[in-house]
């Protein structure tokens, strides 16, 4: 079946394709180009495959269509919605379509969502797990009230040690329910041996980059803490270098911020060396083409997918010294590590990075590729967050306790 809610708020219900697996649904906000989004949409995947039926309830994105090619349901809902009448509504719609399609089990990813899910799922005895992405921030009890929904699953998933450790020390939660589970690349996309030439010739045609000289790469979509400002201003100390940098990611409405780093291109003397492009679709050559890759976030990401990417590619790779980057680089084997927003530390990695022998490269091209293979892959990812659904689904009914 398949759920849309309509401008009158009237719901539509089609036959879902019968499976002899368990109904999962899992929850984000939107389906738009994100971490939480690509594990969602792998996920997803996994489950099909297995024999179950996947089910994504979100806002809705470019990303439909990719769970559409899976044989996955997508359920349009507006949980991206943080006001308190829209969420009590939306526990409405969500326990309707746990019972419309027998929902064996909710996943939800992201918290406004996660307090209806939780409700739903506490009414209609479904099943109930959550997964951590981020160190939400939190100035007070209140805010830490409502971050402490993503502990009320069964099980809590962390995509990383930097994020259970983060929950261990500020939520209560009982260890024996949390997994850390890191998030997975797709080794199939992102193989160097699968990236043709004509594509890389293709992509750098595209961004009229010129032969022979080193290309900086930093993806992310335009957003402060994604450290763009940062690497300009490391940029402005490489008077010494020639070299292009490419900034990849849609700004995302963020008009104000591209001109500010527009002017800051302006200011530092970076005309001709640096270009502001929005997203690129294929990824794999755009990492192929570059002779290093920055990370440079101002506050700790909960993984770093660009950084797990970058490296099954065997590409060097500069990212800030916290939060999941230290458990990806092996600093000085793997890639670089700086102090976060350290302009000058980031251009002193920069010039290590450029200035490796042929035979370093070589070197750190084959440890990265080794370890995002052996930690890091899509398939691992899959198979564990698979396991802990079956261990849910073996433990019998649901019997939640009060919310604290």
């Amino acid at each position: 079946m398949s759920i849309t809610e309509t401008s009158t708020a009237t719901t539509r219900v089609e036959s879902a394709p019968a499976s002899k697996g368990p109904v999962v649904m899992q929850i984000v906000p939107a389906l738009v180009t994100g971490g939480a989004e690509r594990g969602t949409i792998d996920i997803a995947g996994a489950i099909v495959a297995e024999g179950g039926t996947a089910i994504v309830a979100s806002e809705g994105g470019p990303m439909e269509h990719d769970l559409k090619r899976l044989g996955a349901l997508h359920l349009k809902m507006p949980l991206a919605s943080k006001n308190p009448l829209v969420m009590r509504r939306n526990v409405t719609r969500l326990q309707r379509a746990i019972e419309s399609y027998g929902v064996d089990l909710l996943h939800v990813r992201s918290r406004a969502p996660a307090w209806s899910a939780h409700a739903a799922a506490r009414r209609s005895g479904c099943h109930f797990i959550t997964t951590f992405h981020a160190p939400y921030n939190f100035s007070n009890a209140l805010k830490k009230r409502y971050n402490a929904i993503m502990v009320e699953g069964e099980r809590v998933i962390a995509i990383s040690e930097f994020i259970a450790q983060h929950v261990r020390e500020h939520y209560k939660v009982d260890p024996k329910k949390l997994r850390v589970i890191p998030r997975g690349v797709d080794l199939a996309r992102f193989d160097p041996d699968r990236v043709s030439a004509e594509r890389m010739i293709q992509l750098s045609t595209r961004w009229r980059l010129p032969d022979g000289l080193p290309l900086i790469l930093m993806p992310g979509r335009l957003t402060r803490w994604k450290g763009q400002a940062v690497l300009l201003e490391a940029l402005s100390h490489l008077r010494d270098l020639d070299y292009r940098c490419v900034f990849v990611g849609s700004d995302q409405g963020r008009t104000a911020y591209r001109r500010e780093l527009e002017g800051l291109i302006s200011q530092h003397g970076l005309e001709g060396k640096v270009s502001l492009l929005d997203e690129c679709k294929d990824m794999p050559a755009a990492y192929m083409l570059s002779d290093v890759v920055v990370s440079a976030s101002t506050d700790p990401e909960g993984f770093g997918r660009v950084i797990g990417e970058a490296q099954a590619l065997g590409r060097p790779v500069v990212a800030s010294d916290h939060g999941g980057a230290r458990e990806q680089i092996l600093a000085g084997q793997t890639g670089f590590l700086f102090p976060s927003g350290d302009a000058a530390a980031l251009a002193e990695a920069l010039h290590k990075a450029l200035g490796l022998t042929r035979d370093e490269r070589a070197l750190l091209h084959s440890a990265a590729i080794a370890r995002v293979r052996q930690h890091f892959s899509k398939d691992q990812m899959c198979a564990k967050t698979l396991a802990v659904y079956k261990e849910v689904l073996r433990s019998g009914a649901w019997a939640p306790g009060a919310h604290p």
